[in-house]
């Protein structure tokens, strides 16, 4: 079998696989790259497996030209940069000792021992530079074929190679796996006979994973999986499932995370990933909108039209109602409306403080006028207090 990519055949590929593979060297393309090529799918970073050195590889791409960097050099990993792409490339390893976070490798001619090290078997596939695919484990084409998510040999022990392979277990079977065939039972117990392990992990790395699992195209069946078993509860506290389908039937929009994040529980549920500033003020714009009353056109004034709409779908999917056909032209309105009211038209009566509380009290008012007061009817209105 013969991979078809279009980055297969891209000149810095060939490059790059030509520089690797001189004087007898081997190199072969490995994990997502060829698992999505496969699979007919994008494919975002180029991997590469070698049986060089990584001091061998930094020399020759540096006489090569080819800019580098040691971006993992302790574990084997350099990345060069050819025609401004990343191709991030690791000596073949084996593992000598895990501690359920981090491994002790050894460096390996044998690409068996570099595939009998990964998780699961369709991530352990390879491929040469003319796309022969290589399937070292002997079970991963046929799983990816199947799209069958399976760990790679006894699943207990892959996972306490690294406990945050019981995240990426439902992550990948959400992306990957047939949403048919149900998931893996030998992997789903191994899962959650290792749950106390998840306490050993980042919460960097566990808010990364879940935010992965959750832009997912539907993610509903690995997240009420992970409710079964208990998992959704160690990582998110709190989470309840229900919702979540019900959401992804209503979408009319890509997979956002924080969107489907909001439709597991309140703000509180998602304490325990350390997420960005960004994501957690949007998470709690979302929530408190959920339980507001506020209309959709205020909504999309205040915070836009994206998130006015989340809003309505997300408390549509709160009460398994479809959004009602009219929200749309509110949020629209909402959208753009524009404050007729410029501090200018206050001065010099007004002036600090004062000024902005007043602003503030007319703009409340046309907004709960739905837009509709003019400005001649704002100035009207201010009190003759303020």
């Amino acid at each position: 079998m013969k991979l078809a990519a279009p980055w297969l055949d891209d000149p810095a590929t060939a490059m790059v696989m030509d520089l690797l593979t001189r004087g007898g060297h081997g190199a072969w393309f490995v994990g997502g790259c060829v698992r999505n090529a496969l699979l007919g799918l994008d494919v975002a970073d180029i991997d590469i497996a070698t049986d060089l050195r990584p001091d061998d590889v930094m020399a020759l791409a540096q006489d090569a030209g080819v800019k580098v960097v040691p971006t993992g050099i302790d574990h084997g990993t350099v990345t060069l940069i050819a025609d401004h792409r990343p191709f991030e490339v690791t000596t073949l390893r084996r593992d000598v000792a895990t501690d359920g976070r981090r491994a002790t490798i050894a460096f390996t001619d044998l690409v068996e021992d570099d595939a009998a090290r990964r998780d699961f078997t369709m991530n352990a596939l390879y491929a040469k530079a003319d796309g022969t695919v290589l399937d070292p484990t002997g079970e991963g084409l046929a799983d990816l074929a199947a799209r069958r998510l399976r760990f790679i040999g006894n699943p207990h022990d892959r996972i306490t190679e690294d406990y945050l392979r019981i995240l990426r277990f439902f992550r990948f079977h959400a992306w990957y796996a047939d949403p048919n065939a149900g998931i893996d039972a030998e992997g789903l117990a191994a899962c959650a006979a290792l749950a106390d392990g998840l306490g050993q992990l980042s919460r960097e790395r566990v808010g990364a994973e879940i935010k992965k699992l959750l832009s997912a195209p539907n993610p509903a069946a690995a997240v009420a999986a992970m409710a079964q078993t208990g998992i959704l509860a160690r990582t998110l506290p709190g989470a309840m499932a229900r919702m979540l389908p019900i959401l992804i039937s209503f979408e009319d929009a890509p997979p956002d995370p924080i969107r489907r994040l909001a439709a597991l529980g309140p703000v509180e549920v998602a304490a325990g990933l350390r997420l960005s500033k960004a994501d957690i003020a949007r998470l709690t714009i979302l929530r408190d909108g959920m339980s507001s009353t506020t209309s959709p056109d205020a909504l999309a004034y205040l915070h836009g039209a994206d998130i006015a709409w989340d809003i309505a779908v997300l408390r549509a999917s709160q009460f398994e109602t479809q959004v009602d056909p009219t929200v749309r032209a509110l949020i629209a309105r909402g959208a753009s409306a524009v404050f007729p009211i410029k501090p200018a038209d206050l001065m010099p009566r007004l002036s600090g403080a004062a000024l902005g509380q007043a602003l503030r009290t007319l703009e409340a008012r046309w907004i709960a006028s739905s837009f509709t007061l003019s400005r001649a009817e704002l100035l009207s209105r201010l009190p003759q207090s303020e």
